[in-house]
């Protein structure tokens, strides 16, 4: 029986999640650019923070700024938090 280790399955999964929030980010950024629209503007930049931010704030600015699991977790957080407002936004707001 193969036992995989948690710390590669969590790198693994918040990667795909990381690569998918990016490509529907840039389709929602691009239907920005094709009909002039704000509010995919704000849809394209909510899915990246939402995805991609913590993705970043976890693998990168951590290690690079050997943050403690509580700044890290407090990144993460403000990450998905701003990434929802601006979904809220281009929802309502626009």
């Amino acid at each position: 029986m193969v036992v995989a280790d948690p710390a590669v399955v969590l790198f693994a999964t918040a990667f795909a999640t990381a690569l998918v929030g990016t490509g529907v980010a840039w389709l929602a950024y691009q239907g920005y650019r094709r009909n002039d629209s704000d509010a995919m503007r704000y849809l394209a930049v909510g899915i990246a923070l939402i995805t991609v931010g913590p993705f970043v704030v976890s693998y990168v600015l951590s290690p690079v700024a050997e943050l403690s699991d509580a700044a890290t977790l407090l990144g993460v957080l403000l990450a998905n938090v701003a990434g929802l407002l601006a979904i809220l936004y281009s929802l309502e707001g626009t």
